[in-house]
């Protein structure tokens, strides 16, 4: 029976009962009512029937009264049965009330977390503890049908079944028999002639079956996607100039057995338009000439609607530059269709100029006030700059101390000139105490422990101490930073370590090293984006050999300066930074020139320069192309000759040149194994693509690459034919307990005496 019957049954009962029960037991007689109880009352508290009983004490009482009484209660469905009596000069209420809902049990769901479809039921009034109406079933029911049917899953079966429990009490259990998806058989688009189905397809993310959609689950139907994918083929004909597009009709046809769908979109193309012009209107609070070159497209240009949208975009940042933060820019499109273009005027209304009243941080729980604030590029009391507030956001970010920053900037109430800033932060854990395992084919087994407060008591500071203890190295580490050091953003840093190293067992020249080191540096901020950085390091290293296995290169060395030697160095770079995150940025660029030399008074004197870059160009929102390029050069002077090989540059492996085993490219030594070079030239080119199956990616990439790289010794001309060549596809992640990165690569011009490696991988923290 339907919802409708079983109310309009339930109507014509009160209607009996009002009839033949209310009549005989009142004897039609009218009177005051002196007093009223309440009777069968088990979980209701009297006070709930009396705020819905429409009579009081002092009123008078007759037939009429009764019916609207007992309509009254059983309205509020709290009631299966109401009596109206009298005793005397007292009204009698008898009530029965309904079973509540003391337990609701769902099983067979897969797709759908129970608590989601909890909250569905409890949209409707089905949850434990609220009064159990049985025509609600058919509600329940039909709500989770329309849960699945979002899912594609048309087939699914739900029964339901109601247990009594005594003490006025049921049990509600449902049993979900889900079934499959129903799968995507045929996408068809009908009236398009600019472009054929699968130009138009490419941009859906619903497909018919493939190899992959069994992961992907791309060909499984969903009325969500289907609606994401028309707004992705509109925008498609929209941004290539065809302004009278239109979808006119869809049709979804499900097969009997409701196991596959044909989807049928019936579209109006339209003419494609050009741009005829272009013009400003409105208040122009800035120049003209100022807003002309942030227009993206011009005359003579095909129309698109994300262009449009983007230009508005532009012109209402440059307004909130100077004040207008609440700048409106309305493009009107005038629409020739006699010559097919579209002259296309911006208004501007730049609104108030608002300045920032207060800048307020909430969220940081454990990171002080100051450590915020001394990263704002926006002031309290300046002029509102979405520029500044946007780069303030992005200073934040790239701390390391959150894992998410947000901003809102309300107006003030009843002051139209002001506005607050609101930076909101979600804090990470800046603490870590790390105790573990990690594996690298060149190191092998490592074993790690450290201990790092990145926000130490909550000044922002670093404190730092690590152990690692490989097949390679063995490591003691202490660190400290202080970013600001002064209040101007000048940063000093300690640090202190000593390492030994077993250069054979990482695939190069047979040599050991002991090396105690103590340093200290600074970093200068000298604009926004570019700071320089100072450091004095001194370094006390002793080399032991093994006379059998020792290099030629390695012995003549020896015999010159020995084996022991003190070092002071003195380091100085360059750094232009202005990417976007800190952990796998996506955008922006990075460039950093790095020189260091061994300066007289010390037992070595030699020099190294370095250069690494890297650029992050979104091109679409789900790719990124990535480019990396890396020098380096050093050379000895005075009365080193040449520089220190324990100094050299190598190259090969998961950081320079995958798919050769690490450190192995460049010059050999006799046993052929790696001598590294004074010489460095390593690039790098990435397709970061967007990663399947997850729906937080922040702390995974995967790309497809091509790297090329190679060292040259002191005395090699460097030969452009000789760089080393390999792509494949990458994955890194940023995991609790460390960094996993994974490789398959296949180098393509690997001589006979290279050593390749195929697959890498290396997982926990290295030093």
């Amino acid at each position: 029976m339907t919802v409708a019957g079983r109310t309009l049954l339930r109507w014509l009962f009160v209607l009996l009962v009002t009839a033949q029960t209310a009549l005989p037991a009142l004897g039609g007689e009218r009177f005051i009512i002196n007093d009223i109880r309440i009777e069968g009352l088990r979980r209701i508290a009297p006070g709930t029937v009396f705020n819905y009983l429409p009579v009081k004490v002092g009123d008078e009482f007759d037939e009429n009264r009764s019916g609207e009484a007992i309509r009254a209660l059983f309205k509020t469905g709290f009631f299966k049965d109401v009596r109206i009596e009298r005793t005397g000069d007292t009204l009698v209420v008898v009530v029965s009330e309904r079973e509540t809902i003391s337990q609701i049990g769902i099983s067979g769901n897969n797709d759908i977390k129970t608590e989601d479809l909890f909250n569905a039921l409890k949209q409707i009034g089905f949850a434990e503890g609220e009064v159990f109406d049985r025509s609600l079933l058919d509600k329940v029911e039909q709500e989770l049908r329309r849960q699945y049917f979002g899912q594609g899953k048309y087939a699914v079966q739900i029964e339901s079944n109601v247990k009594s429990m005594g003490s006025n009490r049921v049990a509600v259990t449902i049993q979900i028999a889900e079934g499959r998806a129903a799968r995507i058989k045929q996408i068809n688009v009908v009236g398009n002639k600019a472009y054929d189905d699968d130009e138009l397809l490419k941009s859906f993310k619903l497909t018919t079956p493939t190899l992959i959609s069994f992961f992907t689950k791309s060909d499984q139907y969903s009325k969500q996607k289907l609606g994401a994918d028309l707004e992705a083929l509109r925008s498609h004909y929209l941004d290539s100039g065809f302004v009278n597009f239109n979808i006119d009709s869809t049709q979804v046809s499900i097969t009997p057995d409701k196991s596959d769908v044909y989807v049928t979109i019936n579209v109006s193309e339209g003419e494609r338009y050009e741009i005829s012009d272009v013009k400003l209107a409105g208040d122009l609070i800035v120049p003209a000439d100022d807003l002309f070159p942030l227009v993206t497209t011009g005359r003579g240009e095909i129309f698109s609607r994300k262009e449009v949208t983007q230009t508005s975009t532009n012109i209402s940042e440059r307004l909130g530059d100077e004040g207008y933060a609440f700048a409106n820019v309305n493009p009107v499109p005038q629409i020739d269709e006699k010559s097919k273009t579209v002259s296309l005027t911006y208004f501007v209304d730049p609104g108030k100029r608002v300045y920032v009243r207060r800048i307020n941080f909430s969220g940081n729980a454990k990171t002080r006030d100051e450590v915020l604030r001394r990263e704002m590029r926006q002031m309290e009391g300046a002029w509102f700059s979405t520029g500044k507030v946007n780069r303030s956001k992005t200073r934040l970010q790239k701390l390391g101390y959150f894992e998410e920053v947000n901003v809102e900037t309300p107006a003030v109430p009843e002051t139209p000139d002001q506005v607050d800033v609101n930076y909101s932060v979600v804090e990470r854990a800046s603490g870590n105490l790390l105790l573990g395992l990690g594996f690298s084919q060149t190191q092998g087994l490592i074993f790690n422990t450290s201990v790092v407060q990145d926000n130490f008591l909550g000044s922002g500071k670093r404190v730092n101490f690590a152990f690692n203890n490989s097949d390679v190295n063995r490591v003691f580490a202490l660190g400290y930073i202080d970013p600001y050091f002064t209040i101007d953003g000048i940063s000093q840093g300690f640090d202190v370590s000593y390492r030994e190293t077993d250069a054979g067992d990482a695939n190069i020249t047979r040599f050991d090293s002991k090396v105690a080191s103590a340093g200290v540096n600074f970093g200068i901020p000298v604009s926004e984006f570019n700071f320089l950085n100072l450091g004095f390091n001194y370094e006390n290293t002793e080399i032991s050999q093994d006379e059998r296995f020792t290099s030629d290169v390695v012995r003549d060395f020896i015999e010159r300066h020995g084996k022991k030697f003190d070092v002071l160095q003195i380091s100085s770079g360059f750094a232009y930074d202005t990417r976007n995150k800190a952990l796998l940025p996506d955008r922006g660029t990075y460039h950093r020139v790095r020189g260091q030399v061994a300066v007289p008074g010390g037992d070595l004197q030699y020099y190294k320069i370095d250069y690494d870059g890297r650029w992050f160009y979104p091109f679409t929102e789900d790719y990124v192309l990535a480019l990396q390029g890396q020098l380096g050069y050093g050379d000895g002077y005075g009365e080193t000759e040449v520089l220190p090989f324990f100094e050299n540059f190598y190259a090969g492996g998961p950081r320079t040149v995958r798919g050769y085993e690490e450190n192995t490219l460049g010059p050999e030594d006799e046993d052929n194994r790696a001598l590294g070079g004074n010489v460095m030239i390593v690039a790098n080119a990435e397709l970061i693509l967007p990663v399947p199956f997850l729906t937080d990616v922040e702390s995974v990439r995967i790309t497809a690459f091509v790297d090329a790289g190679n060292v040259y010794g002191e005395d090699e001309d460097i030969d452009l034919d000789t760089i080393r060549l390999s792509a494949g596809l990458s994955g890194l992640w940023v995991s609790p307990f460390g960094v996993l990165t994974v490789s398959v690569a296949q180098p393509f011009n690997d001589s006979d005496t290279d050593d390749t490696q195929p697959f890498q991988f290396t997982f926990g923290t290295s030093f």
